[in-house]
Parts: structure tokens; C-alpha cells; sequence
């Protein structure tokens, strides 16, 4: 509990945002570019980055909310749900950082977030390049004129070239462990540095090729190839199938990260794996200190015995039932002439709410 509060202190201390994920703030305002670099909630090197590079702007705002609403949509049934703090929703933009214990609580809900967000990032420029809108990047031009004359396929198209957003992410991003002080410090960065890795990994490693036929009548006598990325629903599943399956690790860094259980440290830690420090919370009771709101109130589900059934999210308190009454348009007709003629249809529903 000592090294998670000491964590918590380093992250929220001004100074300090640049371990965390300010720049998530960019998801809320509208247009960014209009603002400038100076007034956006970067840190110091991001605020560099921005200026020489400007026209990214809009694929790090699309970065940021392709991040979080995957979040939110992995973790829609869980106890922790991925939602924003109070704090953010209140004070000025960019002021107060979207997610409050778990940023700085490395826990597994730390890994997922930091994994998410840099793949987001490494999505939308890697999209926005093979778009063609920028001058820098586009198609991946490594595989023009490759390919395979007797098995009848050839590169073409546009393929996605992940590398350059890949390579914008960690710009944008990673911050180097040797400009920290402090043992703590270096464990979370450290570990912040490896998932933030293992989520553009997952972008890479979901990397599909889509081909299009081109001969007499459809016979498919010669392919065009291309390289594309997974939808990213995809790659948040592959993420969050990694932090169901996360490895904890040791709180003291030697030459590299080791596992926690003495007995597990000649098993290999993998760069695609998501690591974590400290045992999460249960999230069931509210915690206001910590911003965590408890499951009071939550909606379950109760025939499910997964995280979304009322055992579960309810964390054995018990849910409340209420009947909530649905009217809608029913039975609609096309009358001539010109009108539609609909019957009004209720229905009753039985809604769970946890106690």
C-alpha cells in the first residue's frame, strides 16, 4: 500500500505528468489544431513533438477516443467499467487527468490502459497515412513489387504502413527511464513503458492481407495483395485477453523485469505481454479518495453467471428489482397516400440494479 501511494503522489505532482496520460484530454476538445500546441494538456516533450508535426493533431484526438471508448467497451460488464473519474468530468479541460487510482495504481487495470491508448495512437496515424493526409507518411512502400509470379499474386494497393505509427507512438509517448529519480518511479515507468509497448504489438500482430482477383470473368488468375489493420474492436479484444492473462512483476528492477513468484523468474516475459505490479482492488465498495465508485447501482444481469451477473458485479450484496415501462411505434403501415400509421406498443421489463 506504501509503494501504490507513493506512485499515486508522483503522478498527480505537476512535474510529473510526464509519466501519465494527459494528452488523453485532447479526446474532448472538438477541433485541436485551433487551439495550438502551447494551450493542449501535453507535457513538455509532447508540446515539442506537436509543434514540428501540427497536421497530427486530429489522429492524436482520434487516437485518444478510439482508446478510451474500446476501454469503455471491454470493461462495460466488469466491477472496474473503465469509466472517467468525477474529477475529470468537473474541472477545466486538460486540468484533471481522465482516470485517477488507475493510472498510477499499477494494477492490471494500469497495463490495459496505457496498452490501449498507445495502440489507439499507433491506429489513427497509421489510418491517417494511408489516407494520404500527410505529407511524411503513407502507404507501407517496402512490398511495391513484391510478391509471387508463379503462385499468381503481386503487392499492390495500399498497404498500411504500421511502422511509422508505431514508430509516432513511442515519440509521443514513451519517456526514458534514465530522466526519473526514485526506485518506484522506475518500477511503474518501467512497467508503463513495456504494456505501452505490448499494445502497438498487438496492432502489429493482427496485421490481415486482403487481396483483389483480376482476370477473364472472375477467375482470379492474378491477385493484388495488400497489408491492412484489424478492426480495432479486435485488437482491444486481443488486449483485454492479455489482461486476463497478465504477469505480475517484481517491485525491484535489476538489468530487466522479473515475476513476482520466485518460482516463475526463468519463465520468459514476453514484449507483447502486459505486466503489472500491484493486486487490483475489488472495486465493489465506493472509495472516494481513490475515485473508485463502487457497483451500487450498476445494472446486472441476473440469469448470468459472467462478470455481468448480479452475483458478481453485486459482489454478493444483492441487487433490487423494478419494472421499467417501454412505449414505442409498433406495427407501422405505409397508407396511400402519404402517411405511415403506427400502433403504440408497451412493454414491461424487469431491470436489476445492485444493492
Amino acid at each position: 500500500m506504501q509503494l501504490t501511494t507513493c506512485l499515486r503522489e508522483t503522478i498527480f505532482t505537476g512535474a510529473s505528468q510526464k509519466t501519465s496520460l494527459g494528452w488523453l484530454g485532447i479526446a474532448s476538445f472538438g477541433v485541436p489544431e485551433k487551439l495550438g500546441c502551447a494551450n493542449l494538456p501535453l507535457n513538455s516533450r509532447q508540446k515539442e513533438l506537436c509543434k514540428r508535426k501540427p497536421y497530427l493533431l486530429p489522429s492524436i484526438r482520434e487516437g485518444a477516443r478510439l482508446g478510451i471508448q474500446e476501454c469503455r467497451s471491454q470493461f462495460r460488464h466488469e466491477r472496474w467499467n473503465c469509466m472517467i473519474t468525477a474529477a475529470a468530468t468537473t474541472a477545466p479541460m486538460g486540468a484533471s487527468p481522465l482516470f485517477g487510482y488507475e493510472l498510477s495504481s499499477g494494477t492490471k487495470e494500469t497495463a490495459f490502459i496505457y496498452a490501449v491508448m498507445a495502440a489507439g495512437l499507433v491506429h489513427s496515424v497509421t489510418r491517417s497515412c494511408s489516407a494520404g493526409n500527410m505529407t511524411e507518411c503513407s502507404c507501407d512502400t517496402t512490398l511495391q513489387n513484391g510478391g509471387s509470379a508463379s503462385e499468381g499474386w503481386h503487392w499492390g494497393g495500399c498497404s498500411d504502413d504500421v511502422q511509422y505509427g508505431m514508430w509516432f507512438s513511442r515519440k509521443f509517448l514513451d519517456f526514458p527511464i534514465r530522466n526519473t529519480t526514485g526506485k518506484e518511479n522506475k518500477v511503474l515507468l518501467a512497467m508503463n513503458l513495456h504494456n505501452n509497448e505490448a499494445g502497438r504489438q498487438a496492432v502489429a500482430k493482427l496485421m490481415s492481407v486482403d487481396c483483389r482477383c483480376h482476370g477473364v470473368s472472375g477467375s482470379c488468375a492474378v491477385k493484388t495483395c495488400w497489408k491492412t489493420m484489424s478492426s480495432f474492436e479486435k485488437i482491444g479484444h486481443l488486449l483485454k485477453d492479455k489482461y486476463e492473462n497478465s504477469i505480475q512483476i517484481s517491485d525491484k528492477i535489476k538489468r530487466k523485469m522479473r515475476r513476482r513468484e520466485k518460482d516463475q523468474r526463468k519463465i520468459p516475459v514476453h514484449k507483447d505481454d502486459l505486466l503489472y505490479v500491484n493486486k487490483s482492488p475489488n472495486y465493489c465498495v465506493e472509495d472516494k479518495k481513490l475515485g473508485i465508485p463502487g457497483t451500487q447501482g450498476r445494472e446486472c444481469n441476473r440469469t448470468s453467471e459472467g462478470a455481468d451477473g448480479c452475483n458478481l458485479l453485486c459482489c454478493g450484496r444483492g441487487y433490487n428489482t423494478h419494472v421499467v415501462r417501454h412505449v414505442e411505434r409498433c406495427e407501422c403501415k405505409f397508407v396511400w397516400c402519404c402517411y405511415v400509421r403506427c400502433r403504440r406498443c408497451e412493454s414491461m421489463t424487469d431491470v436489476h440494479t445492485c444493492k
